[in-house]
């Protein structure tokens, strides 16, 4: 169902807000992208990262009220919300987990659908339009998310059923691994840095704002280091789905070659994101769980990585 059109809600990720007059000021310092990228119109990926430049969590963030949301997967609110607290003690910021706020449905090739909902949303990816107290934000060339507040989730999810089947958690996933968009889960906070998720691709990091927290190893890396493990997109036979952070190996490798990002079940097999050492991709010997585990294939990632054009950002 990937490639036709659906909806689904969106119910492996919370809502995070910070919220009050030095929200946008707070977070500058804090997170990989740059706050005054964002308008009532532009959303942005991001992430926010240890001293070390290791990804704590990584979400969509956009503009509502008096402050900004984040959606990041559920697990990580909690703890990123203990950690930005700390540092947002004088700060005119506050901090809440409003995932019972908000109910998030992603949509796919629904744009007429999303017409019927008085929402007129531009192609390009990351473009908001807001109507009828509705969000909604191009996230991929063919797919939508569409954030609503609890009181009117089950009318707007009754709007949506009556124009298109619901699809599954698992087939927004894959339309997110074919767009080459990676995300951090529990099992793999602290793991990645920006650039071994591919997230400079996809606009999720700015190397023109100046200092945020782990900003000079994001920065070195990009600028003078050589990145050895960085985001690859394969398939695997089989309908078992690997969870994020499931190593994988290569028999000319004594150790693990790199890790699951994010997978689910395709046409015909699995689909995947995830960080590889470049030797071993070269090699074309990759593996899941072992050395002579199930053999996967690699794919073509839909965008270029260029490192002088992601500076630009």
């Amino acid at each position: 169902m990937a490639d036709s059109a659906f909806f689904c809600p969106l119910s492996h990720e919370g809502v995070l807000a910070v919220r009050g007059v030095d929200a946008s000021k707070f977070l500058q310092g804090q997170l990989t992208c740059h706050m005054d990228y964002l308008s009532d119109a532009k959303a942005t990926l991001g992430a926010r990262c240890t001293q070390k430049g290791r990804m704590q969590s990584s979400f969509r963030i956009l503009l509502e009220g008096d402050g900004v949301l984040l959606a990041m997967a559920h697990e990580l609110i909690e703890p990123q919300l203990l950690d930005l607290k700390k540092y947002a003690v004088f700060s005119k910021s506050k901090l809440t987990d409003e995932s019972a706020s908000w109910v998030r449905f992603g949509l796919n090739n629904a744009d007429s659908t999303l017409l019927g909902l008085g929402l007129d949303l531009p192609q390009e990816t990351d473009s908001v339009v807001r109507a009828n107290d509705l969000i909604a934000v191009r996230v991929s060339p063919a797919r939508t998310e569409v954030w609503v507040r609890v009181a009117q989730a089950a009318d707007v999810q009754s709007r949506l059923a009556a124009q298109l089947p619901q699809g599954s958690l698992n087939d927004w996933l894959l339309g997110q691994i074919r767009a080459g968009i990676g995300q951090v889960f529990a099992q793999t906070r602290e793991e990645f840095i920006p650039q071994m998720i591919n997230l400079q691709a996809v606009g999720g990091v700015s190397f023109k704002k100046g200092c945020y927290t782990g900003q000079e190893i994001v920065a070195r890396m990009q600028y003078l280091g050589k990145l050895k493990r960085r985001q690859y997109r394969l398939s695997l036979e089989g309908s078992d789905v690997p969870e994020p952070g499931v190593a994988l190996f290569s028999p000319v490798h004594a150790s693990a070659v790199g890790n699951v990002v994010v997978a689910a079940r395709g046409d015909s097999g699995v689909e995947l994101l995830a960080v590889l050492q470049a030797d071993a991709v070269e090699d074309g010997n990759i593996h899941q769980g072992t050395a002579d585990g199930p053999a996967l294939k690699l794919l073509e990632l839909p965008y270029t990585l260029d490192a002088k054009l992601e500076t630009q950002r």
